[in-house]
């Protein structure tokens, strides 16, 4: 694929993603002002901020308005993670990325991941669900395997890799067990990557990796990329290009 194609696929697989634990309404205002306008994907923010995110119309055009739940460290009660999801939904999110609990998992806790999972599911309705399995904290590669197949298993739209929260992110090898359970299910199910993508090149070898994992042209429908800093780089090709 030509490299202006896949600039430009590359813009429609973003979801621009703040989570800023230091942000403040107008801090996160001008940040969004300061943004290349471009046909994103979808915005991600933490719940507080849709408000302000959705007075921004004309910014957003035909993005997902996302947002996080059992967020950064996936310890939340079920209870507690239903209700975050359910003001998500009524302050306009369109788009739930939800923390698995990987610690859990970790200690062989299958079954209560399973029912968490479950129930996020139910939460959510219709609406599109990301799985964040943390692969950077998970030490082995049957974890991370083991996190993707239970997060597909339970009606995830996507498995998504990262929070950004902890010292390790997306990795290739993850990526590639990820996308090797991905490709061997049963139904369609979304791959996002996330977590230290800071370069264009950087995200446009993750998507070569899905396309020759997955044998499928990359889509939003089928894959994310959560950045934000990588955003005046990819304007700054596109317009090199034209």
């Amino acid at each position: 694929m030509k490299n202006s194609l896949r600039l430009q696929q590359l813009v429609k697989l973003i979801d621009i993603t703040r989570l800023d634990d230091a942000d403040n309404i107008s801090a996160f205002n001008d940040w969004l002002t300061t943004l290349p306008t471009l046909a994103y994907a979808a915005y991600c923010v933490y719940p507080e901020y849709l408000p302000a995110l959705l007075q921004h119309n004309t910014l957003l055009g035909s993005a997902q308005i996302a947002t996080v739940v059992n967020f950064p460290t996936g310890d939340l009660a079920t209870d507690t993670v239903c209700e975050q999801i359910e003001h998500a939904i009524q302050a306009g999110a369109t788009e739930i990325d939800c923390v698995l609990p990987y610690k859990a998992l970790m200690r062989g806790e299958h079954g209560a991941v399973t029912s968490f999972l479950y129930d996020i599911r139910q939460a959510c309705g219709e609406l599109c669900l990301k799985i964040i399995i943390e692969s950077g904290e998970l030490i082995t590669a049957q974890q991370v395997a083991k996190a993707t197949e239970l997060a597909i298993q339970c009606g995830a739209d996507f498995v998504k890799s990262s929070t950004g929260k902890v010292t390790f992110g997306v990795s290739e090898e993850a990526a590639r067990i990820m996308l090797t359970v991905i490709a061997a299910a049963d139904r369609t199910v979304g791959f996002k990557a996330s977590g230290g993508v800071r370069t264009v090149e950087q995200a446009i070898n993750l998507i070569q990796l899905y396309e020759q994992i997955t044998g499928k042209i990359a889509t939003s429908a089928t894959m994310r990329i959560g950045a934000s800093s990588l955003a005046t780089e990819l304007d700054q090709q596109l317009q090199h290009t034209n």
